[in-house]
């Protein structure tokens, strides 16, 4: 009789063990499978070799959500803009082992126009409409020396909601670059906003 009270008394710990460890486990928010799902897709170029950047069709199911900025209205409550970045698949793993976007990371931010309303919640804004796509690549070697879109590690463009495939900006000291100096220290990108990377 005492053996079986021992087993059983075993296998529960060995049960309780085996459920504490698979919550403690990266799979167990479920995002390693995520993660791993969208890392063995192949991801559309986005870059041509010209260095012209353009907005991939399949971002949304193909990349990694880092986060939301909400971006204060200017008068009353809420916010004016909301901006959802993407990342290529594997940003997050290499960026917590190394600190630093391997080259080839593709950034993607997104820029809706807000609606703001009362809701049970609160004052709530949730996006209304697409403003267009804010795109970054990282390029530690400088491989478009001739093309006015690269260079402080990064191709950037700015693409209107209308066209993906054809940038506004003209040269990014001008058109970007000026928006991210406060982020220079971090390689030009606000990764305070991101609590995926950490």
């Amino acid at each position: 009789m005492k053996i079986v009270v021992h087993v059983a008394s075993l296998l529960s710990l060995v049960a309780i063990a085996a459920v504490v460890l698979a919550l403690l486990s990266p799979a167990a928010d479920g995002q390693n499978e995520l993660r791993t799902s969208r890392a063995d897709r192949p991801v559309e170029a986005v870059v041509d070799t010209q260095g012209n950047l353009h907005v991939p069709s399949d971002y949304r199911a193909a990349y990694e959500f880092l986060g939301t900025w909400a971006i204060a209205a200017d008068k009353g409550s809420g916010s004016r803009e909301l901006h959802n970045v993407y990342a290529t698949p594997g940003t997050i793993a290499a960026f917590r082992a190394s600190a630093h976007f391997p080259d080839g990371t593709v950034l993607i931010k997104e820029v809706h126009e807000t609606s703001t309303a009362s809701m049970t919640t609160g004052t709530v804004s949730h996006a209304r409409t697409l403003k267009g796509w804010f795109v970054m690549v990282k390029d530690s070697k400088n491989s478009h020396p001739g093309n006015l879109l690269w260079g402080d590690g990064w191709g950037w463009s700015w693409f209107d909601a209308g066209n993906p495939t054809n940038t506004t900006s003209t040269n990014y000291r001008t058109d970007c670059l000026s928006c991210h100096v406060p982020a220079q220290a971090t390689d030009w990108v606000y990764t305070s906003g991101y609590p995926t990377l950490k």
